[in-house]
């Protein structure tokens, strides 16, 4: 079998984080905008709390539609090739967020203006239920063992870097043009701007190559008709099960700082939108910057031990996360955030793609890990920003309940780690 060259490395690491990034700038988008802005362009007639939960119910929405995507493009990306489905991935998630960009509001076009929201939202979701899958098993399968968590995590760290740009891009046009016409049409602009991102990521996914494990398992697959969540589920059904939970309490703490949060520092702690963007801007910078610092860590004392830390961090630091937000202090608001995502989500994000990667074969490496990530997302990370605020109003607006949430979930992920196997040759080639 045919080795990556170091260049060829590289090229194919920053490659799929272009992609990723524009995976996450745009879901990043409407997370910030289902916190600031949907409830009051396309839910305006309803009680504030209604119309944020029903804000939120479009975020989850598109979540429902990212395990087809998996499937689907997992299956192509199994079958055909790593490059033609990443291609399709970047494209589908490029064009619906423009497209949202571009919606009329409830005040233009009635009841037509949520449910084109609705249908865009799948789009997108079709389209990032296998954008980060692919970057994973692409890179993986261009990389050394023991180089494999640091060179897998910097797509997991293009994740962060998307909402940077997501966030930084929102606080822009508000601060530019003021609140009134943030609200009017300048949270517009990220949306449509996302097209610029979308050309580059396409131009240089076009001039990649097919990784050399892929090209060998394709070669002596030939012409099987048997899908590859068929092979992937009766070959390693316990591994895409102990997958789907490890990845439980990462996407519940992501998703609590990167879209609930904007909310509860907004509407329940009434801080200020400038406060919750430039939190979560600073959070999101610090991600980028730890991910691949631990996924160098798991290359040095393993997966598992790293992940678990990841989970250990998020389940002891909620209560003093929402302890640290409610002193309404600027600095430790910023503060909070910023020590979720440096600690928390980099050692889950640094561990968590060599993990998975290693899960699976290369035959249905793409599959197993889209529908094992996708799946879980479906169920926690796209509810994750509703169930909390329903959480919070349950409880009269205290955060006790969101704690124990999270708390469980990173119960569920450090079983899976815990209980999965961590393949001394890299999960097989």
């Amino acid at each position: 079998m045919r080795e990556s060259t170091e260049a060829e490395t590289r090229a194919v690491v920053w490659a799929s984080a272009v992609g990723t990034v524009i995976e996450w700038y745009d879901f990043a988008l409407y997370g910030a905008a289902a916190a600031l802005i949907i409830n009051r362009q396309f839910f305006p007639n309803v009680d504030p709390l209604i119309g944020t939960l029903a804000a939120f119910a479009t975020f989850a929405v598109g979540f429902f539609a990212r395990p087809l995507g998996g499937f689907v493009v997992g299956h192509i990306g199994d079958r055909i090739g790593r490059k033609p489905a990443l291609i399709f991935t970047v494209a589908v998630m490029g064009v619906s967020t423009v497209l949202i960009g571009l919606t009329p509001t409830y005040a233009e076009i009635g009841i037509w203006a949520p449910i084109l929201l609705v249908l865009f939202r799948l789009a997108q979701g079709f389209g990032a239920g296998a954008e980060l899958a692919g970057a994973i098993a692409y890179v993986s399968e261009h990389t050394p063992r023991n180089r494999r968590a640091f060179f897998t995590s910097i797509p997991n760290a293009a994740t962060a870097a998307g909402l940077v740009l997501a966030v930084g891009g929102f606080a822009l046009m508000r601060a530019a043009f003021g609140e009134e016409a943030f609200v009017a049409w300048g949270w517009r602009v990220p949306f449509i701007a996302s097209v610029v991102i979308l050309g580059v990521a396409l131009f240089i996914r076009q001039r990649l190559r097919e990784s050399p494990s892929f090209e060998q398992a394709k070669s002596k697959l030939g012409d099987s008709p048997r899908p590859p969540l068929t092979d992937a589920i009766h070959e390693r059904g316990r591994d895409m099960f102990l997958g789907f939970l490890s990845v439980t309490g990462h996407n519940a703490n992501a998703y609590l700082l990167n879209a609930f949060a904007l909310s509860y520092i907004t509407a329940t702690l009434q801080l200020g939108a400038q406060l919750a963007l430039t939190a979560l801007l600073v959070a999101a910078t610090a991600g980028v910057i730890t991910t691949p610092l631990f996924g160098r860590l798991a290359d040095r004392i393993g997966r598992k031990p790293v992940f678990i830390f990841g989970a250990v961090f998020n389940a002891l630091y909620v209560f003093p996360l929402f302890f640290l937000l409610q002193t309404g202090d600027p600095v430790l608001v910023v503060l909070a955030v910023a020590l979720g995502f440096a600690i928390g989500f980099g050692a889950t994000s640094g561990a968590q793609a060599a993990f998975l990667a290693e899960l699976f074969e290369t035959r249905y490496r793409y599959t197993g890990i889209a529908v094992t990530r996708e799946m879980n997302g479906v169920l926690i990370a796209g509810p994750t920003p509703f169930i909390a605020t329903a959480l919070v109003a349950a409880a009269g607006g205290q955060p006790w309940l969101v704690a124990i949430y999270i708390i469980a979930c990173q119960v569920l992920t450090i079983l899976g780690v815990a209980l999965a196997r961590e393949a001394p040759n890299g999960g097989g080639h």
